[in-house]
């Protein structure tokens, strides 16, 4: 029989952070929570009025999504990021990325004895994922440290969740051709690919640029959270090569998981719309710019950051760069929450992520503490 989830799975990071976001809330002006990047701006007008016009929804949605949905992703990811030779049978429409995320080695038919491998600085459900099935991980940014064993799935994620990192064109090939000498999947969790703010843009995986053309092999992760405040309404999908789609969804039938009928309308109306993904990027580089000046005048240190929702900060003193807690300990004493860099791996332990998704009025907020 098996255990408890809790000898299963690891600790879920946020319960870590409680007592410091008892300190941060009970700042005079309040807590400027900057642990969670969750959006917190309007869902975009078209999106909204579109979900209401398919409100009436009384059957069942299938499993594989509308027709529409799936072009829509397709069309898009043409459109705004070079992928080519994507068809119908290549998309899957799902229910949030995260639930894709954590479920992906399991509905592959990976587990005991398989061997997942994730970035040293990683998402925390990549782990949880491979522990659901049983399999062994491993967190490394570097292809020699597999030795000998060959991973079954490899995750990639750029830009990155927590350090907003970007891979180049050179890396990204050079997995591409690691895992398919070794016909390891790769998946790339692409979920921030259109919050970039300076350096190179963002690549998919699917791009002929990475993928020399073949979808063979890969994946690629995608999600409206972010780029059009969709958290609620959980939208996202994954694209790549059909013999992979096809195992997804065969297991995904038989479980009944099926994105809604009114969000695949509302997800087609974002995908289809640019300019609320213009507006909000404005929005966000105008306080992810604010917020990198007060962090940095506060005598902080931000590394990577080039892409995300996220700065991956270091306080700096006389004796270098301070453990993640007494940071996370320093910002809550000034009524600022933000998440240590641990939560995401040992590489972490001596930054903190701190999310620019906060209202204008928060992020100043923010602002005006540091700067005091």
């Amino acid at each position: 029989m098996a255990g408890p989830v809790s000898g299963r799975l690891p600790d879920f990071p946020w319960d870590k952070l409680t007592d410091h976001a008892a300190t941060a809330r009970s700042h005079p002006d309040g807590v400027v929570d900057l642990s969670v990047g969750t959006p917190v701006d309007p869902t975009p007008e078209v999106v909204q009025q579109a979900l209401r016009d398919a409100a009436d929804s009384p059957g069942y949605p299938t499993t594989i999504g509308l027709e529409a949905t799936r072009r829509a992703a397709i069309d898009w990811l043409a459109r705004r990021h070079a992928v080519t030779g994507l068809g119908l049978d290549g998309v899957l429409p799902v229910i949030g990325s995260k639930e894709l995320i954590g479920s992906m080695a399991v509905h592959l038919g990976i587990g005991p004895g398989d061997l997942v491998g994730y970035p040293a600085l990683a998402y925390p459900t990549y782990e949880v994922g491979a522990a659901l099935a049983g399999a062994d991980s491993l967190a490394t940014d570097s292809l020699t440290a597999f030795g000998p064993r060959t991973p079954r799935l490899l995750w990639l994620n750029s830009p990155a969740n927590p350090s907003g990192r970007v891979l180049p064109l050179a890396h990204l090939r050079k997995v591409v051709e690691w895992c398919r000498e070794r016909g390891t999947i790769l998946v790339s969790d692409e979920c921030y690919i259109e919050c970039a703010w300076s350096g190179d843009a963002p690549l998919s995986i699917l791009d002929p640029q990475v993928s020399g053309g073949s979808h063979d092999g890969i994946l690629a992760v995608h999600s409206l959270s972010k780029r059009s405040n969709l958290a609620g309404y959980r939208c996202a999908f994954v694209a790549g090569d059909p013999a992979l789609v096809g195992e997804l969804l065969a297991v995904r039938k038989n479980l009944g998981l099926q994105m809604p009928g009114p969000q695949q309308r509302a997800m087609i109306a974002a995908l289809e719309d640019d300019a609320h993904v213009d507006v909000q990027h404005a929005t966000y580089a105008a306080r992810r710019a604010k917020l990198k000046q007060a962090l940095e005048s506060a005598g902080f240190r931000i590394d990577h950051s080039e892409a995300s929702l996220y700065l991956w900060a270091q306080r700096l003193s006389g004796a270098g760069a301070e453990d993640c807690w007494s940071t996370v300990a320093w910002l809550a004493a000034r009524g600022i929450l933000v998440a240590p860099g641990d939560f995401y791996g040992a590489a972490g332990k001596q930054h903190v992520r701190v999310a620019f998704t906060a209202t204008d009025e928060r992020v100043d907020a923010a602002v005006a503490r540091l700067s005091a």
